[in-house]
């Protein structure tokens, strides 16, 4: 038997946190780690789901927990790890972007997606001081923890919503058009975008982009769209744009994937409106003294996204029109999904 005095092994390494278990084959070789805040939500689950699909070991930031199983498209429980954390507190989010105790060490990239969500549903000081907070908090956290890999949610509320009594100086709407806020919480995602350009500014080699989403659906909100048609004024308050669940994890995918360096904003929609009716009608109904450059299709989006097409190569798969006749046939969602894939 050997008598020779064994080698220590440490409880923590330059890559694993402490109590962390190495790989079996003791190489840790690691995936590219992202942390999505507001993975519970109904655009984060999505977004856990898209990039967990590809490569990424995901880890949700979140008050709650995300449901044990969702029910979006017959899937089971989200992927990935969840940490609850209260993102107003530096802190936490010091310590939850560098290592948490037997679990990671070190993250890679973040996608900044928590936030309490539009105006009206809480008192407006607490909820432009929540938002702010929280995205100060992420984007010097992740300075301090060398992070250079940002996604952050905005909203296309920046552009002066709701439209009516507020029209816009021009349709479509583009990422240089006038940013108008009109409420705390779209004050708050002004805020947000201008914190971005700055830390941008202070570090040549940050990417961050902003996403100005559109109203993000669910599958089962689609059964909603056919009781808008009659009515050009129901949805106008945003330029009857909105855009899948999907759709915007795609964006954000594509974003984390991009080259890009320095602040950038994209408009992201879905590439049709809510509505059956043409666009030139719904504008001589609605917003009859704003200037339209006609779009390309009678029904093309209304808030451009020609930009984020362009420059993240966003081509969005989930039109309304397919997933409300999926719904109403009695067609899976995963069904539609196959369809639209061929």
């Amino acid at each position: 038997m050997s008598t020779e005095p064994q080698q220590a092994v440490g409880s923590f390494s330059d890559t694993l946190a402490l109590g962390e278990p190495p790989s079996r084959d003791g190489k840790n070789v690691q995936k590219k780690r992202v942390v999505v805040t507001g993975g519970s939500g109904k655009l984060g689950r999505a977004t856990v789901r898209e990039l967990a699909s590809h490569g990424w070991d995901v880890i949700n930031f979140d008050r709650v927990p995300p449901p044990p199983s969702t029910g979006e498209n017959g899937e089971g429980a989200l992927p990935g790890r969840y940490l609850q954390i209260d993102l107003t507190d530096m802190g936490q989010v010091m310590e939850a972007l560098s290592e948490i105790d037997m679990s990671y060490k070190g993250v890679d990239a973040v996608v900044h997606l928590a936030a309490l969500p539009a105006p009206g549903q809480t008192a407006s000081s607490f909820q432009f001081q929540t938002n702010t907070m929280s995205t100060y908090n992420i984007l010097e956290a992740s300075r301090k923890n060398r992070i250079k890999n940002l996604v952050l949610a905005s909203s296309e509320t920046l552009i002066g919503l709701p439209l009516i009594p507020h029209p816009p100086a021009f349709l479509p709407i583009t990422e240089e058009s006038e940013r108008r806020p009109e409420s705390a919480y779209s004050l708050s995602k002004l805020v947000g975008e201008e914190m971005a350009g700055q830390y941008a500014r202070w570090d040549p080699e940050l990417r961050v982009v902003s996403l100005r989403f559109s109203n993000v659906m669910l599958p089962e909100d689609y059964k909603k769209f056919e009781s808008w048609q009659d009515d050009p004024h129901l949805r106008c308050w945003n330029a009857w744009g909105y855009i899948d669940a999907r759709d915007g994890a795609q964006a954000i995918r594509l974003s984390l994937e991009s080259t890009l360096k320095g602040h950038h904003q994209f408009l992201i929609a879905n590439e049709e409106t809510v509505m059956r009716t043409p666009n030139a009608d719904l504008i001589k109904a609605v917003f009859p003294d704003v200037p339209y450059e006609p779009t390309a299709g009678p029904n093309d989006s209304l808030l451009s996204i020609r930009k984020a097409k362009d420059v993240l190569g966003f081509k969005p798969k989930f039109g309304w029109r397919e997933q409300a006749h999926g719904a109403r046939s009695g067609v899976s969602q995963r069904a539609v999904e196959e369809k639209e894939q061929w």
